[in-house]
């Protein structure tokens, strides 16, 4: 049974192809359409999910939605009859509209009869799929979840347990309440307005002292139930309305905060306005309201299910910082977070929510990377560069084809020892916003001053923004505190002390890093570049980041070599062929701050 999952209409808009239980494919709308976290329909990434499957669309036996216009509709009416929230109802209405003409979009964006779309067609309820997500592909046969958003049917946080194939949904907090409203809200007050940008000020919270902690805190009452409210003084989504964009390009939002927000903090800041300390200060106090907040819901869910194991998702999963002292605020033991914890991987959940629960099907998948996308032979990546060889012959490029990958991967470590800055470019491309070793730009993180040249001259992004170190497993306790593997990059830990001066490059300004886990299981080719950089440098980690600027992670050849020609990168490595500049003395460190993205 091929059952191909959809997020539609919504941010982040993706598909995910299940065969018999078992994950094929799973990509976002944005590597295709090159717009971060594109709302609308997911087109190219639906045929591209049946080109890796090698099916064709009449071949799909199950159309799985993750979103169902019909949940709630009691409680939506009251609360529009209650309240008459201004200016909101008609783009609900339209956005309602688009889902349900989905078996139509789909059936013309595939080429099908709409009468064999239809009824293949399952609605699944957008907090189900975000919960079915993590449940249905960890490694835990019984496990309580949980999913911490901002909406989806209007549901903004839920709970409960899976058991086998089951998932039990026991706890929830509707509209408008939600801990995603709230990190939006002050993300937009501290000057950072694009859909998706709280990971800046996760980013930016280290640099504060959290000297508003108890103003932001009051934006939030905890319940002894394990729920939560917020002062909706504050807050206008709820009764003036906020606009939206959903049906196609960048998803966007208008103001969620009102001016009460000001009268307790201060002037917003301007999108042109230096972030300054108290900027830093307010971010710092957010991520304390937002833990204390959090880990009172999932210490309620522990002791609710009893269990230790926990698996957890939502557009809040993504905040690593919180997912790292999971284990040290709670019961909970094991932690398992996929790594398109948002709205992307609910087209994931969706499907196993269709395979799993509703079909009854028993499980027998454990997602243990993240690697679901598009490769490229390397006939498919000479073509690319053939194309645009007056292009790397104008910037003094040299081109090499490798055949030996062992050595092309010592050749990799010497040039990152040597301090050069590596494009690398191999296998399927990652599911999720991380980049994971497929995708990646990998440097030296023993140099103190490599973020700051990665930041300025590749990356043209701001300076507070940190890198993540991508770690040999079995040196994880060797310069980690209290961490447990992680080959997703979702959640930060303690750098030893004793380790924080070798690598100052990953090492965040409170002595944290974002880890990643890299073992032969994972990625063997990655796990093979790590190994010769320790062999080298005596340090078994290497610095990570995406391989973007200041757009979505490359998809194809032709992408990476793109971003790799307008940065100052100095080596791409995609498959066996490597292109290298000429060593030129680098440029003055911020010499190109104008193009930074703020």
């Amino acid at each position: 049974m091929n059952i191909l999952g959809l997020n539609a209409y919504h941010g982040d808009v993706s598909a995910a192809l299940v065969r018999d239980g078992q994950l094929v494919a799973a990509v976002e709308e944005e590597r295709y359409r090159r717009i971060k976290h594109v709302a609308g329909f997911p087109s190219q990434a639906m045929r591209a999910c049946l080109e890796m499957g090698g099916i064709t669309p009449a071949d799909i036996d199950v159309f799985a939605v993750s979103r169902d216009p019909r949940a709630h509709l009691l409680r939506k009416a009251w609360f529009l009859l209650r309240h008459r929230p201004k200016g909101t109802v008609s783009a609900r209405a339209r956005n309602m509209a688009s889902l349900r003409a989905l078996p139509t979009t789909i059936a013309d964006a595939l080429g099908l009869d709409e009468a064999r779309v239809r009824p293949r067609t399952r609605f699944v309820e957008h907090h189900p799929a975000h919960l079915a997500s993590a449940a249905f592909v960890s490694p835990f046969d019984e496990a309580a979840i949980c999913a911490i958003d901002g909406f989806g049917d209007f549901v903004s946080t839920s709970w409960g347990r899976v058991t086998g194939s089951r998932l039990s949904v026991e706890g929830h907090v509707f509209f408008p309440h939600s801990l995603g409203l709230l990190y939006l809200a002050i993300t937009q007050y501290l000057g950072f307005p694009h859909y998706g940008d709280e990971f800046k000020v996760m980013g930016l919270a280290p640099y504060g002292e959290p000297r508003y902690t108890s103003e932001i805190a009051s934006l939030v009452h905890l319940r002894d139930d394990g729920g939560f409210e917020l002062d909706l003084s504050y807050f206008r989504h709820w009764s003036e309305g906020v606009a939206m964009t959903w049906e196609d390009g960048e998803p966007k939002l208008g103001p969620v905060f009102t001016p009460r927000l000001e009268t307790l903090l201060g002037p917003a800041r301007r999108r042109d306005e230096p972030v300054g300390a108290v900027h830093e200060a307010i971010a710092a106090s957010l991520q304390v309201a937002y833990e204390r907040a959090a880990m009172h819901v999932l210490r309620r869910v522990q002791t609710t299910t009893g269990s230790t194991r926990l698996c957890l998702a939502g557009g809040c999963a993504m905040n690593s910082v919180a997912n790292g002292k999971i284990r040290e605020q709670t019961d909970f033991r094991d932690v398992f977070i996929q790594p398109a914890s948002g709205d992307n991987g609910t087209a994931l959940g969706a499907a196993f929510y269709a395979w799993n629960h509703l079909e009854g099907r028993p499980r027998g998948f454990v997602m243990e990377h993240g690697y679901w996308g598009p490769s490229f032979s390397d006939d498919a990546i000479a073509a690319a560069l053939d194309a645009e060889h007056a292009s790397i012959d104008q910037r003094g490029c040299t081109r090499r084809l490798w055949t030996d990958d062992d050595a092309l991967d010592d050749w990799t470590a010497a040039q990152i020892a040597d301090g050069r800055v590596v494009g690398w470019f191999q296998g399927r491309m990652e599911w999720g916003s991380r980049a994971l070793g497929n995708r990646s730009i990998i440097a030296d993180p023993r140099r103190a001053d490599m973020r700051e040249i990665i930041n300025t001259r590749i990356k043209f992004r701001e300076r507070f923004r940190p890198f993540a170190p991508s770690v040999l497993e079995e040196a994880l306790d060797e310069y980690f505190v209290g961490a447990v593997p992680d080959p997703f990059m979702l959640q930060v830990y303690p750098v030893r002390p004793d380790k924080r001066a070798i690598v100052p490059a990953i090492t965040h300004v409170d002595g944290s890093g974002r880890l990643q886990t890299v073992s032969v299981r994972s990625n063997p080719r990655y796990y093979s570049v790590i190994k010769a950089f320790a062999r080298l440098s005596g340090v078994p980690m290497l610095l990570n980041t995406s391989f973007n600027e200041n757009e979505p992670i490359v998809l194809t050849p032709a992408q990476a070599l793109d971003c790799f020609l307008r940065t100052s990168m100095d080596v791409l490595v995609i498959g066996r062929h490597v292109l290298e500049r000429a060593r030129v003395p680098a440029p003055t460190v911020g010499a190109q701050t104008a193009r930074m993205e703020v």
